[in-house]
């Protein structure tokens, strides 16, 4: 048979002793009080042993809440003594249904059953009882079986009728905390479901970030290593383009500063500061990267520029700057390089190709620049690959698509 489980509010101690405010313990004694003031002094019993359990009987009910077992023993005790000493109904009896309804109440399990099986033998016991201390109105042994059979049902709906509405409302508190317990859980689960969301998100943050600051000082100080170099073994014989260097350098250099300050500034939640900040760079940014990327390349463009999201332009353009940081720092110093941008309808295909050391350079392909292009087209919809190619140097291909959009219906596009 199912045990019932324990209610949370029940502490360790007797059984079926609940945690009560002052009050209500308070007013339990009360009503026990004005039950022993009329059931007991207005109606004397005719016995000491029938007056003491009586008395014992009534005064149990202050206990009725907070140890309802304790009062289902006294009650037992005195309605034993008032068997023992009286034949008569005590006013003591009318304790029963409320004493039934409190253990059902407040009694956990099978020790409530308890009182079913109290009240079942009482419910016998009594009214054999009562019945011998009136011979003469029984005129015969049928008449005093109808009355005990009478008077057990009597007394035996007295103790279940209460009791069934006791464990009645013992169940309904019991769903009720299950109910309530269930919503805490389901708010507790959502909480942190939302804190995971949020970490994810900062996370995901903090790798955009990370993405976009590799990708600046990456390209910006291998452009302007390259063109140091340049310029230094140019500035005996050909001074003008020593100076073009330079200035490259520098152009370079104001372009890194400015875009990390950018970035710096939407890390400090202050994007207004006193600062230039550029436009976030686009497909329409691309021929002028390439011109300044330090590398010996031309670019091809195949189909009219399309208006694409702010963030399919930005990704577009860091491949290219990425892939053009790749052959400046690995494809060696005569490695030339071919730049193709195809426009279709709904794709942007990027691919960068060079004709360096491919296989033979000392990286293998996988560092953080391709997993931070990767993550980027992918973030997109989109697909890249890269790797040696089979005639030498190596190939940076991206496929980025997108939803072609009138220009006037898309305020963050770029051509």
């Amino acid at each position: 048979m199912r045990r019932d489980p324990p209610l949370a509010s029940a502490p360790a101690g007797l059984p079926g002793r609940p945690t009560l405010p002052r009050g209500d313990l308070a007013s339990d004694i009360a009503v026990t009080m004005a039950l022993l003031a009329v059931l007991v002094a207005i109606f004397p019993a005719d016995s000491l042993l029938s007056a003491v359990g009586n008395f014992l009987m009534v005064a149990s009910m202050a206990l009725r809440r907070r140890a309802p077992l304790v009062m289902l023993t006294i009650i037992t005790v005195g309605g034993t003594l008032v068997l023992i000493g009286s034949d008569k109904l005590v006013p003591g009896v009318v304790v029963v249904p409320l004493a039934a309804y409190s253990v059902a109440r407040w009694v956990q399990g099978r020790e409530s059953r308890l009182a079913l099986v109290i009240g079942a033998i009482g419910s016998m016991l009594a009214p054999i009882r009562w019945t011998g201390s009136y011979g003469p109105i029984m005129t015969s042994d049928l008449t005093r079986l109808v009355a005990i059979a009478v008077l057990t049902v009597m007394c035996a709906g007295s103790v279940l009728a209460p009791y069934a509405m006791g464990r009645r409302v013992l169940e309904s508190v019991r769903l009720i905390e299950q109910r309530q317990a269930a919503q805490a859980e389901r708010e507790a689960h959502a909480l942190a479901e939302q804190e995971q969301q949020l970490r994810i998100s900062e996370a995901r943050s903090r790798a955009q970030i990370a993405r976009e600051l590799h990708d600046i000082v990456a390209h910006s100080l291998s452009v302007m290593i390259v063109q140091a170099e340049g310029g230094r073994a140019l500035a005996a014989k050909r001074p003008e383009a020593a100076l073009e260097a330079l200035d490259t350098i520098a152009e370079s250099g104001r372009e890194a500063l400015s875009e990390m300050r950018r970035i710096v500034a939407v890390l400090r939640g202050s994007p207004t500061e006193d600062a230039d900040y550029s436009p976030t760079p686009g497909l329409a940014d691309i021929p002028d990267l390439v011109a300044r990327s330090g590398v010996r390349a031309e670019l091809t463009v195949v189909g009219d520029p399309p208006h694409v999201p702010q963030t399919l332009g930005l990704t577009a353009f860091r491949v290219v700057q990425e892939a053009l940081t790749n052959v400046l720092r690995h494809a060696g110093p005569d490695a030339t390089a071919s730049v193709t941008l195809t426009h279709g309808p709904g794709l942007v295909v990027v691919d960068v190709a060079d004709d360096g050391r491919g296989a033979d350079a000392a990286s293998d392909g996988h560092g953080t620049g391709l997993r931070g292009m990767r993550e980027r087209v992918e973030s997109m919809g989109g697909r890249l690959a890269a790797g040696p190619r089979d005639d030498g140097g190596f190939l940076v291909r991206a496929e980025l698509p997108f939803v072609p959009t009138p220009p006037n219906h898309s305020p963050g596009s770029q051509a």
